[in-house]
């Protein structure tokens, strides 16, 4: 169920916020929605509970991201993408590598905890 907030945007916020909406032909809430959604995922490690800490530790791509970029990073070997095709896979790539980064954050956090044993 999806609840109604209001909210008062930074004029240069909303303008850039309206700029994508546009660009992408989406409404300018979905547009937010996604930001907020982005930000919620990416809080900074160190303020995130034990059990956050070790679920993001064993974190992995779903597996019909994998399977996609699987495919892409194949016909890309191939040169058989087309533009639609290449810019699908530098998303995913995005997500792999931010996933990546996050996962190596989340287990330096629970190696200082004491949570995981370091990895030597």
């Amino acid at each position: 169920m999806a609840e109604i907030v209001t909210l008062e945007l930074p004029e240069t916020l909303a303008q850039r916020a309206k700029e994508i909406a546009v660009l992408t032909n989406r409404r300018l809430e979905d547009v937010l929605v996604e930001w907020i959604d982005r930000a919620s995922q990416e809080l900074p490690v160190e303020s995130l509970p034990d059990d956050w800490v070790l679920a993001l530790c064993d974190m992995q791509m779903e597996p019909e991201q994998q399977e996609a970029l699987s495919e892409l990073l194949e016909r890309n070997r191939e040169g058989q993408l087309n533009n639609e095709e290449a810019d699908q896979l530098d998303e995913l790539m995005q997500v792999y590598r931010s996933g990546l980064v996050r996962k190596a954050r989340s287990l330096k956090v629970a190696v200082e905890r004491g949570l995981r044993p370091a990895l030597n």
